[in-house]
């Protein structure tokens, strides 16, 4: 069963300039460790499970496909999403045609010096970005997550991720698939877009292709292909409207 969004991923150049900047913005950031791939990360935690990954590269080059968006400035590169059996939700995807990759190990060690292990599941290449990829945690999932989900700006948890696709159409039989229920047409005329959304638990999922040549989805697309383009969080007592994108490194994030 997929569960919700475990995390969603936002590469940065530059981790202390991140950390201060969302700091800056009232999220309590969380340094979360140096992965043995070449990338230290830290982390936003929300009260729902659900965490946003600030993620650097610590080398000048990486055959990794999440490097090239920083040629681009970074951003929004994928998105996770928590499962309560990996084996049974690959062959979930399968029976929905599409076949993810075996299982990868993965560590990370936190800056208390514990390690923390996973195995990861990815999308084929041609599908990276408009479809999760999946986590199995070999050590507890409580370690790996922030402990720290109290934000000043009153954030609780991810309401939306909003993903760039070229055809929402031909995704929609797979969500539906794997989500376990009905997707529901979407239009949004803000991003010059129309699709479909989902929801896994408490989270929402909107599939959205451009609506024309031109607008924010069909730029995004051009410019990096398929991927998360923008997510809604949940705010108790703060302000809502779009966070300033200067602060946010570029990437769109709106509080309700």
């Amino acid at each position: 069963m997929l569960k919700g969004i475990d995390h969603i991923v936002i590469v940065v150049p530059d981790l202390e300039r991140a950390v201060r900047s969302y700091a800056a913005l009232g999220f309590t950031v969380v340094l979360g460790g140096k992965h043995p791939i070449g990338t230290e990360n830290a982390l936003i935690g929300f009260s729902d499970g659900a965490y946003l990954e600030l993620l650097v590269f610590l080398v000048p080059d990486s055959p990794h496909p999440w490097f090239a968006a920083l040629a681009s400035g970074g951003g929004l590169v994928d998105f996770c999403m928590q499962i309560d059996d990996l084996r049974s939700e690959m062959a979930l995807f399968a029976r929905a045609g599409v076949e993810l990759a075996e299982p990868m190990r993965l560590t990370r060690e936190r800056p208390d010096g514990y390690r923390l292990s996973w195995v990861l599941s990815f999308p084929p290449v041609d599908r990276s970005g408009a479809l999760p990829f999946l986590i199995s945690d070999e050590t507890p999932r409580e370690e790996r997550v922030p402990r720290e989900v109290a934000h000043p700006n009153g954030v609780t948890g991810i309401e939306a991720l909003t993903v760039a696709v070229r055809d929402a159409s031909e995704l929609r039989k797979i969500y539906t698939r794997v989500c376990g229920n009905v997707a529901r047409d979407l239009r949004r005329d803000d991003l010059a877009g129309a699709g479909f959304a989902v929801r896994f638990g408490p989270h929402g999922v909107e599939l959205l292709s451009p609506a024309s040549s031109t607008g924010p989805l069909a730029d995004r697309l051009r410019a990096r292909g398929p991927g998360p383009y923008a997510v809604r969080l949940r705010t108790r007592g703060g302000t809502p409207g779009p966070l300033d994108q200067a602060r946010t490194l570029g990437v769109p994030l709106t509080l309700v």
